[in-house]
């Protein structure tokens, strides 16, 4: 699809993806690419817009992520971010230097209405600074459009150039009127229309894929969470009977989720697909016997998975394509690119070295969990699928601290199979992004009966979220939480203590492992 496009370049900082999805809410697509990515490659993709996101250095430290000045003379519109702003003023010779008083957080920025970044935004407005260094003189050409009483240049521009530069974060929710920031540079500066929407991407996927497949045999990774239901549906709606969904019971779903799944996209189902299910729990419990290291877990669960569909994939003859529900967030927190490791996912970075496959397609690989649902919705899925909760691909695995074995399994079916029957009998269901049990590796000492027990403790986890890259803990009604507690603790065999996850994302992750 020939669509207008605007390029985040990654310096390292923490928000680039949000960058990138909050332009996509602007209805403009967004892609995220390396700071170093070479001016052809620019050039090539012509995109309308550039920006520049921030990152933990300082311009002046050795080794510093930096481009050349040569991106400025292309005569496409860019948009600074916190070092990103730095940069732009080094490259340009403004001075930056450490700031006497760091701001860090909720600050309130004086901006000059006339600038067309600021255009509809109040006079003084809340905005999240998060620096060490600032610009303390602006590069000539440019002029300062914002400022704080200890930040002479929170916000500066060229206008001749199309060049602009905050020091502050627009892209966080705790901006304020960040997002009119940002769609004035999409809109009122890049000159976007917003021409990117789930209509026709869908379309567009649909006719990439029946070109790429042709006349070939597919294979989809089918674990029935949303991801992978949207990609089957997809992927069936381009190429019809030449998919086969294989879904792999591993043994570390969600309780009776085998059957749901089944009921769902099996031949009963509403779906025409061709559907195989194998059950292989005893399989990967063996793999992961004596298993302690959430990474190694990650890895042989996700070795396991391509094994056993190249196992199914001879049964049905040779086939071509891997269909994969490889979202954007996995790619990312799987450490492609320029952003560090936080954790591999079984179906991008736990991909062991030879599949027996031509090619991998995924085709929500672009999207983030919000833009999954919408094209699920596009694709005629009903509600309760495609707001249905997300599940990660090594499952329960990585709920499980420690070694997973059946028994451990059992535990945290049976307690989260509560959680969810009780936060849903209560109506708080609604809104949260993501709630579950997990099992904690430790044992502690409790009474039941007049005897002493010496069981494990299951933790609950609740968060709030919309792009699944950030979140923070749900304030669960205390009422709720005890009655879950209690219920756990009495119907439980193996469990007699409940705790409640109050860490949001950062630092912890929204999984446990």
């Amino acid at each position: 699809m020939d669509k207008e496009m605007v390029i985040v370049l990654d310096f390292g900082g923490q928000y680039n993806q949000l960058i990138a999805r909050r332009v996509r809410e602007c209805n403009v697509y967004c892609e995220v690419h390396p700071y170093n990515m070479s001016l052809e490659k620019i050039k090539e993709m012509k995109p309308r817009g550039i920006i520049f996101t921030g990152g933990p250095n300082s311009v002046y430290a050795e080794g510093a992520p930096r481009c050349g000045t040569e991106i400025f003379e292309l005569g496409i519109p860019v948009l600074g971010i916190c070092y990103g702003s730095q940069l732009i003023s080094y490259l340009l010779g403004g001075s930056v230097k450490t700031a006497p008083v760091s701001e860090y957080g909720k600050t309130e920025v004086e901006v000059d209405q006339s600038s067309v970044l600021f255009s509809d935004v109040s006079e003084k407005t809340i905005c999240w600074m998060s620096h060490t260094d600032y610009i303390e003189r602006e590069p000539e050409g440019f002029r300062v459009v914002a400022h704080t009483p200890v930040c002479p240049v929170a916000a500066m521009e060229n206008v001749e150039k199309q060049l602009y530069a905050v020091q502050f974060h627009p892209e966080v929710m705790h901006t304020q009127e960040g997002m009119k920031m940002l769609s004035n540079f999409v809109y009122k500066v890049c000159g976007c229309k917003g021409d990117w929407r789930m209509d026709s991407f869908v379309e567009a996927a649909i006719g990439q894929i029946r070109e790429k497949v042709g006349s070939g045999k597919v294979l989809c990774a089918l674990s029935g969470g949303v991801d992978s239901s949207v990609a089957a549906v997809l992927l069936s709606k381009a190429v019809g009977k030449q998919l086969t969904c294989v879904f792999v019971d591993h043994g570390l779903l969600r309780k009776n989720e085998g059957d749901e799944v089944e009921a769902v996209f099996g031949p009963e189902g509403p779906y025409d697909l061709n559907f195989i299910r194998v059950n292989a729990q005893e399989r990967f419990y063996a793999k992961l016997a004596g298993v302690e290291e959430p990474e190694k877990k990650r890895k042989i669960i996700g070795e396991e998975f391509i094994r056993v569909f190249e196992e199914e994939a001879k049964k049905i003859g040779a086939v071509d394509f891997l269909v994969q529900g490889t979202i954007y967030p996995d790619v990312i927190e799987s450490g492609l690119g320029k952003s560090a490791v936080i954790k591999s996912h079984h179906n991008v970075g736990g991909l062991p070295d030879y599949v027996d496959f031509k090619e991998i397609i995924e085709p929500l690989r672009l999207l983030f969990k919000d833009e999954v649902r919408r094209a699920g919705l596009e694709l005629g899925i009903p509600e309760h699928l495609v707001y249905r909760q997300p599940f990660p691909g090594p499952g329960l695995g990585i709920r499980i601290i420690g070694e997973v074995t059946a028994e451990k399994v059992r535990i945290v079916q049976d307690a989260d199979a509560i959680y969810r029957e009780e936060i849903a009998k209560a109506g708080v269901d609604k809104g949260l992004g993501q709630y579950f049990a997990a099992l904690t590796n430790m044992r502690s000492v409790g009474v039941m009966g007049d005897e002493r027990t010496y069981d494990y403790a299951v933790a609950l986890r609740a968060v709030n979220t919309s792009d699944f890259m950030t979140a923070e803990a749900a304030q669960i009604p205390w009422e709720v939480l005890g009655t879950v507690a209690g219920r756990i603790v009495n119907e439980v065999k193996g469990v007699n203590r409940v705790l409640y996850d109050c860490t949001g994302k950062p630092p912890a992750t929204i999984e446990f492992e």
